[in-house]
């Protein structure tokens, strides 16, 4: 892997964006009629009928906000995330994008590379709708040690400015695509284009230069979809 050579390529600016959440609350105040009343007094029969409605309302919520994430994930290593806990597929689903890959132990050398550039782990967790393609450990592991370690000192010395940084930003989409709408040409952030092809039965994602294999995808975060590859795409034409 020519890492060296990533050097000329010009580092290009991620624009972060405001992540906003809106949560909104749905009460449930029934009250309970009794036998006796007098058939005059309808208070009580409106009070159960909006009652009987409002508890409809919060059964679809209910199961709306239990839907399982682990369902709409697909790849054969999946079943290497944790089943439990923040690094879980139901723990993901809660935290933006760089604080869910922080969780999972099969991404934790990404996370240092990200941690490397100031300030990207925030304007990843800022974004609004993000796509990353997220090498696992052992991708990383194809890259000489000494080559790995250069990268890491000057995106610490230049942040953005640096190749890692350019890099990085090559595994990442300015939109949040499932499998059902991540499949074709599509832009980075880095300025140039990845190409995804195939679906829950088997996806690759390639730069031109390197194609790499979708281990484990589809996988939900607070404001990203995120699939795990075993290659780590240079960026190098």
């Amino acid at each position: 892997m020519r890492i060296n050579t990533l050097r000329r390529r010009a580092g290009v600016a991620v624009t972060a964006l405001a992540l906003s959440v809106t949560l909104a609350a749905c009460g449930d105040d029934s009250d309970s009629g009794d036998d006796n009343s007098s058939s005059g007094d309808t208070s009580s029969e409106t009070s159960e009928d909006t009652g009987a409605s409002e508890d409809m309302g919060s059964d679809d919520m209910s199961e709306d906000a239990g839907s399982d994430p682990a369902a709409q994930t697909f790849g054969d290593a999946c079943n290497q995330v944790p089943t439990d806990g923040a690094g879980s597929f139901d723990g993901m689903v809660q935290d933006p994008v760089a604080t869910a890959a922080s969780n999972n132990p099969l991404l934790s050398t990404l996370v240092a590379a990200v941690g490397a550039v100031e300030g990207l782990g925030d304007t990843l967790n800022g974004a609004e709708a993000l796509t990353v393609f997220a090498p696992f450990n052992g991708a990383f592991e194809e890259i000489p040690p000494k080559d790995l370690n250069g990268l890491l000192k000057e995106a610490g010395q230049k942040g953005q400015d640096s190749t890692l940084y350019t890099i990085l930003a090559h595994h990442v989409l300015g939109e949040n695509a499932d499998v059902t709408a991540v499949a074709g040409d599509k832009d980075t952030l880095a300025g140039d284009t990845l190409t995804i092809e195939g679906d829950e039965n088997g996806m690759t994602v390639t730069d031109g230069t390197v194609t790499a294999n979708v281990l484990c995808g589809n996988i939900p975060t607070a404001n990203a979809t995120v699939y795990v590859i075993d290659k780590v795409l240079t960026g190098v034409q």
